[in-house]
């Protein structure tokens, strides 16, 4: 059910700008942040073309710490549907996720905790596709993450918008996260793009607030 080139994107290897770590304890965990996990489903699915609901959110802790703060732990189960792109096959992943909230009011450590296991239940069940949600991370020795500025978000070689950074008139972007691809006659930039506008306008790019895109048609480009 997937196209060639979704199939092509699924099985590069992770780019390592994406992970982030965080101490937990005397170890050092990597992850990918969720808004990561949505921008590369959008990008590698569609925006239409894929969905989640969270199945069950159930309350499994709360107590008092030692600062008087509500400590509450939630539990999520999301399932993640991936579609075609004429919506006649689809495939189904589900997964659990787990959150805590802290905070002095019962409202603010609910709000956080629900949030954080849907969130983490979303990352477990779109991890189920690959490299790019995160399952290379669970790999000790990560021989699937590329730490050489490989980017996910280039279009397949003998496409303009594929070369090295080094040598890719878009570098600066790249140097901000971004990356950019050829999609129907036009160059898109893709990431997050918050607070980097000034930088994708200079060099030639425009917002299309209908379609959430920065483009620039290829003619312009060349």
């Amino acid at each position: 059910m997937f196209s060639d080139k979704q199939i092509q994107l699924l099985k590069y290897n992770l780019d390592g700008s994406r992970v982030k770590t965080r101490r937990q304890g005397n170890i050092t965990l990597s992850y990918l942040e969720g808004y990561d996990i949505i921008d590369t489903a959008n990008f590698i699915f569609g925006f239409g073309n894929w969905s989640y609901s969270v199945k069950t959110l159930e309350l499994t802790s709360e107590e008092l710490n030692q600062n008087q703060n509500r400590v509450i732990g939630y539990k999520a189960i999301v399932s993640v549907t991936v579609y075609d792109t004429k919506h006649t096959l689809s495939v189904t992943r589900e997964d659990v996720g787990f959150g805590t909230g802290i905070a002095k009011d019962y409202t603010s450590a609910n709000e956080s905790a629900a949030k954080e296991a849907v969130t983490d239940a979303l990352k477990r069940a779109l991890r189920t596709f690959g490299n790019q949600f995160g399952n290379a991370l669970y790999d000790k020795t990560q021989k699937n993450v590329s730490h050489n500025q490989q980017q996910l978000r280039q279009q397949p070689q003998n496409q303009p918008a594929q070369q090295q950074p080094s040598q890719n008139p878009y570098a600066p972007l790249y140097q901000l996260g971004l990356s950019v691809v050829e999609q129907n006659g036009e160059l898109v930039v893709t990431g997050s793009t918050y607070g980097k506008q000034q930088a994708i306008k200079q060099f030639g790019f425009r917002w299309d607030a209908a379609r959430k895109i920065w483009f620039m048609p290829i003619q312009n480009a060349a």
